[in-house]
């Protein structure tokens, strides 16, 4: 304590106030290990109160009258935390920032208290706390991973000394929290409509050209193109390039009237991919558009594009939001962009609509495949890794022309 207190003189000076003094213990991870004991003194030189520091200034003598001799010297006394505390002398008015400050700090250790208490982390065994670390790197967040591990030990009953088994455990219990719905279903003398829905940026009209690609070249069915995206500057003739080279019939419509028409005039044909414009979750009179559009093309499946880059929160409002549209299926996009995909578990979990597709790149007809549980659930807990687009290219095994993907890559 009186080396703090030398600090503080030397910091601030004789004429600083010392507010506050306090033994603390440094934490570590999550408060379970004990670090070092540490002083910390709170002093400010702008509070105009006396100063609780002593100078060096000699003190006056308490002799009689008579004694014109002055004691010697002996050196200031050294301050003492009690001294400091309990001074008779007028406590220092606390400036309002810092009055603050302490507040907010109380705020905080309530709060961590309460989550202590209801979340006893500290009480996991060594097993299960390395899993539960391992679940926030992938993403997972801190009281869905906790949900997690305390399920596995109630269902474990005791068994823990097999960290692979527990990891296989855990990627289950995932596995049977999502669904995937497989590719789209084409039924044969019958026209099937597919549209594409989702927020700005997530890579619809990408996406829509992998799909069509692949069931034109590989599965050489006959289809047509649809786009309503006349808002993004290029879109359409971005798409319109996409139609030509993989030899595709393709409209443009900008009311629902036309979207009727052009459904109507695609009839014969094996499938439909519909492009929608990007929409902001929080536009409702935007998705209410949208919705008339996907109504008048009585659309057999609609499927909503989320990118594995975005929040947690934002994706399970952006399902919520689209739900009105009558949203069938998801396809999460830029896996390849993503440090983790923790953060789909609770919108997987909570929409309850199944992955149909998942994307990777950027590269047409590549860097697409087909969904399914096993695989999304060990990329969410990040026991697998996604950048092997080479290796998993397309899963459907049926042959396609090697010449048509080489012209469309290039």
């Amino acid at each position: 304590m009186s080396e703090a207190l030398a600090l503080v003189r030397r910091e601030l000076g004789p004429d600083a106030a010392v507010l506050h003094t306090r033994e603390v213990q440094k934490k570590r991870l999550f408060g379970l290990f004990s670090g070092r004991r540490m002083i910390e003194v709170t002093a400010s030189r702008g509070v105009n109160v006396p100063s609780r520091l002593t100078t060096n200034k000699p003190p006056i003598s308490t002799s009689s009258a008579n004694n014109s001799t002055l004691p010697a010297y002996a050196g200031p006394r050294p301050a003492t935390p009690a001294a400091l505390l309990h001074s008779p002398q007028q406590q220092p008015v606390v400036p309002y920032g810092v009055q603050e400050q302490i507040a907010d700090l109380r705020t905080m250790v309530k709060e961590l208290c309460r989550r202590t208490k209801s979340n006893p982390i500290g009480d996991l065994p060594e097993e299960l706390f390395t899993l539960f670390t391992k679940l926030i790197d992938a993403d997972v967040g801190e009281d869905l991973a906790q949900e997690l591990v305390e399920r596995l030990r109630r269902e474990s009953r005791g068994k823990l000394d097999d960290p692979m088994l527990l990891q296989a455990r855990i990627a289950r219990m995932i596995e049977a929290d999502i669904s995937a719905s497989g590719p789209i279903a084409i039924t044969p003398g019958r026209c099937r409509v597919a549209a594409l829905v989702g927020p700005t940026g997530v890579g619809k009209t990408t996406t829509i050209a992998k799909l069509a690609a692949n069931f034109r070249l590989k599965h050489k069915r006959r289809v047509g193109l649809i786009t309503v995206d006349t808002y993004r500057i290029a879109a359409v003739e971005q798409l319109r390039t996409y139609a030509n080279i993989i030899d595709l019939p393709m409209q443009v419509v900008s009311t629902p009237k036309e979207m009727h028409e052009a459904v109507r005039q695609m009839a014969g044909l094996d499938l439909v991919l519909i492009d929608t414009a990007g929409r902001n979750p929080k536009d409702e009179i935007r998705l209410q558009e949208l919705k008339a559009f996907i109504s008048e093309a009585s659309a057999d499946e609609v499927h909503l594009v989320l990118s594995s880059v975005a929040a947690s929160r934002t994706l399970e409002q952006t399902a919520e939001r689209f739900a009105a549209i009558g949203t069938t299926a998801l396809i999460i996009t830029k896996l390849d962009e993503a440090n983790g995909l923790g953060n789909l578990l609770p919108v997987l979990r909570l929409s309850r609509m199944p992955v149909s597709y998942l994307t990777n790149g950027q590269n047409v007809p590549d860097d697409i495949e087909i969904a399914d549980s096993p695989r999304l659930a060990k990329l969410i807990l990040g026991l697998e890794n996604d950048n092997r687009s080479g290796d998993r290219q397309w899963q459907w095994q049926i042959g396609g022309n090697e010449q048509s993907n080489s012209i469309l890559q290039s």
